[in-house]
């Protein structure tokens, strides 16, 4: 067993220091996974899981919900829906100092919600209102702070790739979890819009005030942008009623994205052709690193890894919530080194083992778990922090993915500047994971509201 278990730390630090070298984080994990499945149980037992490994993964029905909602957000990308949403929010919002910076965080807000992409929400709204900006003299860190904040709305607000990812591999409910990250979504969004205020307010010239709206320019905005909240009050509404599943609901969503693209001659057959292709591209690369993911699981729960984790931290000592916060902690700074994606696909299958023997197993009741919640509702609520503690990775150094894309459309602002500019945001998502941590009705209010 000591041997076994040598071999899985070993497996890791070789994961890591290939991730280090490069190497697509996919071929990583499918290259330590079957390597050590075949030096623990040889290699007929590797080629006997391999046979059936990729159709058991692939053939999972929540797992079609991907596709549809990465395609609604092409779709939607190409049908000039952000710009719709950005010039809303601004007619709105703009007036007020820091108010075209708060526009772009409630049009990031609102992308996402049709998008579930947190680097696609990024580089699509940098494209809109970057030049606003610019036009009223922001400051390059605030400018550049506040869009590549922004883009990590996607990742929480339903609908969301990641979160439905997460639901596969905890096999949790989707419904439930797209209830359950409702609120907490929209705590981030009030959260970053008080920071921009707190941020101004203190450094004036950082945000100057915009140009108040006529009130047929105001007008104008508002109807453009009712479509886009008729497609989520929809696709969401309906799922959150329990009108239908999740992937039924992405259907009907790229159905009603391609019509809105199609009505204002933003989406024919060139603009769906590609939207198609790089939706096979990304479900593709999202399906490789699931099927790398699960053979990394396999090969670590053969060589006892997430066993004698959750052994350790049970026997540790430490109190229950102390543990919970240890691992929030480190998903952080996993998230210096790799994407949101690959991080969840890591580290939960090692995580969620420790919290459930912390708690008291799968079938403990709500007062005799260690966290006061049964195992069910654990995977909720753990499931919304540890998503909020991802997105910080898009934002952190030295990888923070969005600063990045934003950097890329920004050249004249050095990137030291965008991640000071982020730094705010970064505090107000902590104030945020604080709150979920201490009110854990936070997460539960709509789930509980809407099954009862």
């Amino acid at each position: 067993m000591v041997d076994a278990l040598l071999i899985g730390f070993g497996g890791m630090a070789v994961l890591v220091a290939l991730i280090a070298l490069r190497m697509p984080i996919a071929y990583a994990m499918i290259l330590v996974g079957g390597i050590g499945v075949t030096i623990l149980n040889g290699p007929a037992i590797f080629m006997s899981q391999l046979k059936t490994l990729a159709y058991g993964q692939f053939s999972i029905y929540d797992l079609s919900v991907v596709p549809m909602f990465v395609l609604m957000g092409n779709i939607a990308t190409k049908a000039g829906l952000s710009r719709d949403l950005f010039r809303a929010a601004n007619a709105w919002l703009g007036w007020m100092r820091g108010g075209v910076a708060m526009s772009a965080i409630a049009a990031c807000a609102g992308f996402g919600s049709v998008c579930g992409s947190s680097l696609a929400t990024a580089s699509t709204m940098g494209q809109v209102a970057l030049p606003e900006l610019r036009r009223y003299n922001y400051s390059g860190a605030l400018a550049t702070g506040t869009l590549a904040a922004g883009g990590v709305l996607g990742i929480l607000i339903p609908p969301s790739v990641v979160l439905v990812i997460y639901a596969v591999i905890v096999e949790a409910n989707i419904v439930a979890m797209f209830m359950a990250a409702f609120i907490p979504g929209l705590i981030a969004v009030v959260l970053f819009l008080i920071t921009i205020a707190v941020y101004v307010a203190i450094n004036p010239e950082a945000g100057p005030k915009g140009e108040v709206a006529s009130r047929e320019e105001f007008l104008s905005a508002t109807v453009r942008v009712l479509p886009v909240l008729i497609i989520f009050g929809l696709v969401i509404g309906g799922i959150y009623l329990g009108f239908f599943n999740p992937t039924p609901a992405a259907a009907i969503g790229v159905f009603l994205v391609w019509i809105y693209g199609a009505v204002r001659g933003k989406v024919r057959l060139p603009e769906m052709r590609s939207a198609l292709l790089q939706t096979a591209g990304t479900t593709g690369m999202i399906y490789l690193i699931l099927l790398g993911a699960e053979m990394l699981k396999i090969f670590m729960s053969r060589g006892g890894v997430p066993q004698a984790m959750a052994e350790w931290m049970a026997n540790s000592g430490l109190p229950a919530m102390m543990i919970l916060i240890i691992l929030l902690a480190a998903l952080i700074v996993l998230g210096c080194l790799m994407d949101s994606l690959s991080m969840i696909l890591i580290a939960i299958p090692f995580f969620w083992p420790v919290l459930v023997e912390i708690n008291g197993g799968d079938f403990v009741s709500a007062a005799d778990a260690a966290y006061g919640m049964t195992s069910e509702d654990l995977k909720v609520w753990f499931g919304i922090l540890a998503l909020i503690v991802v997105e910080l990775g898009l934002i952190t150094p030295p990888v923070g993915l969005n600063v990045f894309v934003i950097s890329e459309m920004a050249k004249d602002v050095p990137m030291r500047q965008t991640f000071l500019g982020v730094m705010p945001f970064f505090l107000a998502e902590i104030v945020r994971v604080a709150l979920i941590l201490a009110f854990p009705a936070i997460v539960f209010f709509l789930p509980n509201l809407l099954s009862g």
